[in-house]
């Protein structure tokens, strides 16, 4: 439905029910006459009017848009004023069809009728302001909604154009300790790079990619670091079967894993291992992973650039309904829990 639809129901059905209400209650005391009923549909019109024009005024002078406390006084002298203006209008018709009495021969009578009618146009008022304030206020939110989304999509987008730098920096370093070591397995690492570089530049548009995409890259990145750390890692996997039914946002299941290598496994001398498992459980996916190592106290927030990157785009995506904890499971070993929900907080598609 249409303002202007909304607005003649509104502006008809108020006065009309305000009319009936005169002649029900001129029936009530028996007074209803033919005289009374043409009377209460000369005052229907000229309410309808008399309002409308005042509807008109409003507008043209911008009253909505001015301070309370101004349109406070503007709305009562008006009233008064459309209320003297009805009354004496209404009563010079009647006067015309001889319908009019003597009503206007009593000071109390007419004193009284104003006050009603300055009551009518002053509750028409109070209506018709509060319902554009109601409409402003809401039109208000979903602009900020909008700000809010928008600004979170800036944000996104940042976090991700650093991302790619910081995991392109950490993939070409592995390579250069290779040039001289072991230049076969150089160009190994420079072709598996490569991979790597294609899905992540075909990705790098989505706000999320299937689980299925994400491992296809965790699963080059281990075998890039495969080449590097040889016999000092070893690589475990348990992915159950409904993990494939989830998005997951790029890059960010082979950020814990590059951080597991990169502060766990690689600060040791023997190395260790790094196991990825997942469930399932209701509308979430729930990934662990566990790599050697220790981790220092409080640093389960503060473990680099990667970790606090990935609590933001978690929260920037899904809200408070994703989880990411990082914690010491025994002297041994670190453990990475990452919740995923089905779907994010926007419920929009992974295409931006």
């Amino acid at each position: 439905m249409t303002k202007k639809k909304l607005y003649w129901i509104c502006q008809l059905g108020g006065w009309l029910i305000f009319v009936l209400f005169q002649c029900l209650f001129a029936q009530l005391n028996n007074t209803l006459t033919i005289s009374v009923a043409i009377s209460q549909i000369i005052q229907f019109t000229f309410g309808v009017i008399i309002s409308h024009l005042y509807r008109g005024l409003i507008i043209q002078f911008g009253w909505l848009r001015l301070n309370t406390l101004l349109q406070i006084p503007l709305v009562i002298i008006s009233c008064l004023l459309l209320a003297i203006l009805h009354d004496y209008g209404q009563f010079g018709l009647e006067s015309l069809i001889n319908i009019a009495g003597n009503r206007h021969f009593n000071n109390v009578i007419i004193a009284s009728g104003v006050l009603n009618l300055a009551f009518v146009y002053f509750l028409w008022s109070l209506i018709y302001f509060l319902f554009h304030f109601i409409q402003n206020y809401k039109k208000a939110e979903i602009e900020n909604f909008k700000w809010q989304a928008s600004i979170n999509e800036i944000e996104l987008n940042k976090l991700k154009s650093q991302l790619n730098p910081h995991f392109m920096f950490n993939a070409m370093n592995s390579i250069r300790a290779l040039v001289d070591e072991n230049p076969l397995k150089s160009k190994e690492a420079i072709t598996q790079l490569s991979n790597l570089l294609r899905n992540t530049l075909q990705m790098g548009k989505n706000k999320v990619i299937t689980f299925n995409e994400e491992m296809k890259i965790v699963n080059d990145y281990l075998a890039l670091e495969s080449v590097r750390y040889e016999e000092r890692l070893k690589i475990k996997m348990q992915i159950q079967k409904g993990s494939s039914d989830f998005e997951v946002p790029p890059l960010m299941i082979q950020t814990l894993v590059e951080n597991g290598i990169k502060h766990g496994i690689s600060k040791l001398t023997e190395g260790g291992m790094i196991e990825i498992t997942t469930r399932v459980e209701k509308d979430k996916l729930i990934i662990i992973i566990r790599n050697s190592g220790q981790i220092k106290e409080n640093m389960e927030t503060d473990s680099g650039f990667g970790i606090k990157n990935t609590l933001q785009r978690l929260k920037l995506l899904y809200g408070n309904e994703a989880l990411l904890k990082i914690a010491n499971q025994d002297s041994n070993t670190v453990i990475t829990e990452l919740i995923i929900p089905k779907n994010m907080i926007n419920h929009e598609s992974n295409n931006n």
